[in-house]
């Protein structure tokens, strides 16, 4: 519906259009005419909804706090998962991936050659020297807020440290690149480059993705790209950027059993880290990290 200068604004500010988005929409507008892909109005959150993400992500910064004080070898998966659900229950959430698409757990614990959805179980035990990604994606009041971290256990060998390492850093120049009314191309493009500079392969099949409203959103951020390129970054957009890095080939298989567990083809590691981020009118909020 076109809206008039003295309407009410669509995104539910209580301003008037003039007053709020009607120079953004032009901006987008003209951004449009010149070929650029932009953003449907339903990927720009509001205040209100930003502010629901953010009340979601101190549920689950908070749970991914506590994994990371308590986390250690012979611990279970199932302890990490326990711990987690419980965690988030108490403070009044919901573990999003509880009985997503079948998924059977309330979180993600992704071990060495795993890259993602591990699923956590009673029978897989913490080692001395495993990298372990926990991924975290917490419902509050409908809003929600995903993040994984890596965790090292015990002694880690040089290796195994270097690519949790250089993950971390492919994170924060992905973060970095995004710039308000840049380009999703630009996320990809920082990532790949840091990663394949240091001799590891960027896995092509799962990247990030807009989040807030529901668990997975568009747009899909890949973690290779060129610069200058993909949909335009605007203010309010939330998403999340978790570059999956293997220290080998960049090929991936599924478990054929369960369904869900993604491990690296040709056995080698596999790290991940992962933030939820907004874009500001200046810059960027990581909300869940």
């Amino acid at each position: 519906m076109k809206l008039n200068r003295n309407d009410l604004c669509w995104c539910k500010s209580g301003l008037k259009y003039k007053n709020c988005h009607l120079e953004f929409d032009e901006k987008l507008s003209d951004l449009k005419r010149k070929g650029h892909i932009v953003p449907t109005r339903n990927l720009i959150k509001t205040r209100a909804q930003i502010e629901g993400i953010r009340k979601s992500a101190e549920i689950n910064n908070g749970l991914l706090d506590l994994i990371s004080e308590n986390i250690k070898e012979g611990m279970t998966t199932e302890e990490i998962n326990k711990l987690a659900h419980e965690y988030t229950v108490s403070n009044g959430g919901i573990p999003a991936t509880l009985n997503y698409d079948g998924f059977p757990k309330s979180i993600c614990v992704s071990i060495n050659n795993v890259v993602c959805h591990g699923i956590p179980s009673k029978n897989v035990i913490l080692k001395n020297g495993d990298i372990v990604n926990v991924d975290a994606t917490t419902i509050l009041n409908g809003y929600y807020s995903d993040a994984s971290r890596m965790f090292m256990i015990g002694e880690v060998d040089e290796e195994a440290k270097k690519l949790v390492e250089v993950t971390k850093e492919c994170l924060n120049k992905g973060v970095e690149a995004v710039k308000p009314w840049g380009f999703l191309g630009d996320i990809g493009a920082a990532i790949q480059e840091y990663a394949e500079s240091n001799g590891y392969s960027v896995v092509r099949e799962f990247g990030g993705h807009g989040v807030g409203l529901d668990i997975h959103e568009e747009p899909f951020v890949s973690h290779l790209g060129k610069r200058g390129t993909g949909m335009v970054l605007v203010p309010g957009m939330v998403f999340t950027i978790e570059p999956m890095i293997n220290a080998g080939s960049n090929e991936i298989f599924i478990d054929e059993d369960d369904g869900w567990t993604v491990f690296t083809d040709d056995d080698s590691l596999s790290a991940q880290w992962e933030h939820t981020i907004l874009v500001t009118e200046d810059g960027i909020e990581i909300i869940a990290r």
